[in-house]
C-alpha cells in the first residue's frame, strides 16, 4: 500500500467514523438545488477531509460534492463524504464515505468505507482490490440465469429510458434489489452481485467505484459502453458485461 493510498484509508475512517453520532437519529435535512438532500454529518465529514487533505497534501486539487472543486483539475480528489445519504438518514446502514485521488481525471486509488457496517474496501491501479485486508475478486459467473443485479431507483431508471432494459434482464436474472449507490458497486467488486446498474451518477459517485470494480477484475463503463463514465454507470463481473449493455441498447 502505497502512503498516499494508506493515508487516504486513514482519512476515509476517520470521516466515516465521524457521521455515526448522527447515525439513527432524527435530524434535520436541507435540499439542494438539484432536490438532493444533505445532512450536518454530510458537510462535517467533507470539512474534516477538505482539512486534512489540504494540510498533507497542499498542491492537490479536490472536488467535493458539498463544497465543489478547489485547485487544480488534472491531479484531485475526489470525495464524497456520504454517498447513500437517504440511506443515511432513513437509519439505512448502506452508505459509504467515498475517497478518490485521479492523475489526468483517470482514478488511481480509491477508498469506500462503510461506516454502520465497519467495512473498508480500497485499490490502487494495478495492485488488486481489497476489503477488509483481504484480496476481493468480481463472481465467475457467464450466465445471466443464477445471476443477481443491483440498480438505482424505479424512478430514476424510469426517468432515463432504462426501465425497459432492467425489466427485460430482471426476468433472466435470479434476483434484482435497489441495493444503490457505492453499496451496489462494492457487492459487484466482492462477489456478491454479478451488476450494478447506475443510471444517474456524478463524478464523486462513481470515481472510487470504477476503480474498486476493475481492480477487482470487472468493468465499470456508461450504458453505452465508454470507458471512465461520467453521469451513469453500470459496473459489472466483465464476464456479463456486453449482454446487460445490450438490454439497454
Amino acid at each position: 500500500m502505497s502512503p498516499r493510498l494508506e493515508f487516504a484509508v486513514g482519512l476515509a475512517y476517520e470521516a466515516g467514523r465521524s457521521t455515526l453520532s448522527l447515525f439513527g437519529v432524527s435530524h434535520d435535512v436541507e435540499y439542494k438545488s438539484d432536490s438532493s438532500p444533505v445532512t450536518l454529518a454530510d458537510r462535517e465529514a467533507e470539512r474534516l477531509i477538505r482539512e486534512a487533505l489540504r494540510k498533507r497534501y497542499p498542491e492537490d486539487g479536490i472536488l467535493g460534492e458539498e463544497e465543489g472543486e478547489s485547485g487544480p483539475a488534472a491531479n484531485r480528489w475526489v470525495v464524497d463524504p456520504i454517498d447513500g445519504t437517504k440511506s443515511f438518514i432513513c437509519g439505512v446502514p448502506l452508505y459509504a464515505t467515498l475517497i478518490s485521488y485521479e492523475i489526468d481525471l483517470q482514478p488511481v486509488l480509491a477508498v469506500s468505507y462503510f461506516p454502520a457496517l465497519d467495512r473498508m474496501i480500497y485499490a490502487e491501479k494495478g495492485c488488486g482490490a481489497y476489503c477488509n485486508g483481504r484480496r476481493c475478486h468480481v463472481s465467475q459467473r457467464q450466465s445471466l440465469s443464477g445471476a443477481v443485479l443491483c440498480c438505482g431507483s424505479h424512478s430514476s431508471m424510469e426517468q432515463r429510458g432504462f426501465s425497459k432494459g432492467l425489466l427485460k434482464l430482471a426476468g433472466q436474472v435470479t434476483a434484482t434489489r435497489t441495493w444503490g449507490d457505492a453499496f451496489g458497486h462494492s457487492l459487484v467488486a466482492t462477489g456478491g452481485a454479478e451488476a450494478m446498474i447506475d443510471p444517474v451518477v456524478k463524478r464523486w459517485d462513481i470515481s472510487s467505484m470504477q476503480l474498486i470494480v476493475e481492480e477487482a477484475g470487472g468493468r465499470t463503463t456508461a450504458f453505452n459502453g465508454a470507458e471512465n463514465p461520467q453521469v451513469e454507470a453500470v459496473s459489472s463481473n466483465g464476464l456479463l458485461h456486453a449482454q446487460i449493455l445490450s438490454a439497454f441498447a
